[in-house]
């Protein structure tokens, strides 16, 4: 999200922005939490993917009104599925809690509800996971560099982690100088049985039940975007595989 686009945007009927930490890079939080004071509005951040992210050593999700995280089994930290709200809110966390628990504790009914609390077998998994986490990011963060030397000499970009930020290297987004490049890699690796993924495409705006308006920067990036493998275990040589197919495919 472009802080500076933001304000002119605003309307009386608006009541909060919505940003995304895309890939676990995160939004200018400091700005948008500026704009969101001068004009009385709520901030909540979809940070699915940011779990671990530290904007000058300080939790990505101290950040806004709200903050929402992912525990879906694709995530760093995962529980198989699930998720999870962030707030410093004692009022808004008690209504949270009544959501997630049918409105009610006990026999005393407070508001509409569903049951959407975590199972004892996904909180296990969470707890199995948690203090590997910094052992997850380390090794992730080892990839993503080997990614980056095999594919250095080719023409492909990757995002720039900005000096104040702690990332998590969730994901390896490459984006490619045209969507035409970025299918025919996308079909060469598929041809070795190797999916890459399009995180995340389309663009949100676009999709058909969304009356969306124009949004030129994230339609321009969702359409020659792709991500490679990232995962736990991955081994050096599928690397040097992928980076080869892929240099293949650019180069035939």
């Amino acid at each position: 999200m472009d802080p500076s686009k933001i304000e002119s945007l605003i309307t009386e009927k608006t009541s909060a922005i919505l940003p995304v930490h895309v890939y676990g890079f995160p939004c200018d939080a400091k700005r948008i939490g500026e704009i969101a004071s001068g004009n009385n509005l709520k901030v909540i951040y979809d940070g699915a993917h940011a779990f671990g992210v530290k904007i000058n050593g300080n939790s990505v999700f101290n950040y806004g009104d709200i903050s929402t995280i992912s525990f879906h089994a694709t995530k760093l930290f995962h529980t198989i599925e699930g998720g999870a709200v962030i707030t410093d809110d004692d009022k808004l966390a008690e209504k949270l809690f009544l959501y997630r628990a049918f409105g009610h504790m006990d026999d005393d009914y407070y508001s509409v509800g569903i049951n959407a609390r975590t199972s004892e077998f996904h909180a296990a998994m969470g707890l199995c996971n948690l203090p590997r986490i910094s052992g997850f990011i380390d090794e992730r963060k080892k990839i993503n560099l080997l990614y980056k030397e095999n594919l250095k000499d080719l023409p492909v970009g990757f995002p720039e982690i900005p000096h104040d930020i702690f990332y998590n290297y969730s994901y390896f987004p490459v984006f490619f100088r045209s969507e035409t490049e970025m299918m025919s890699v996308k079909d060469k690796l598929l041809d070795d049985q190797i999916s890459a993924r399009r995180y995340f495409y389309p663009s949100l705006n676009l999709l058909p039940f969304i009356n969306g308006e124009s949004c030129p920067v994230s339609e321009f990036n969702a359409s020659r975007v792709l991500c490679l493998p990232v995962f736990n275990g991955m081994d050096e040589d599928l690397i040097i595989i992928i980076s080869d197919l892929i240099s293949a495919a650019l180069n035939k």
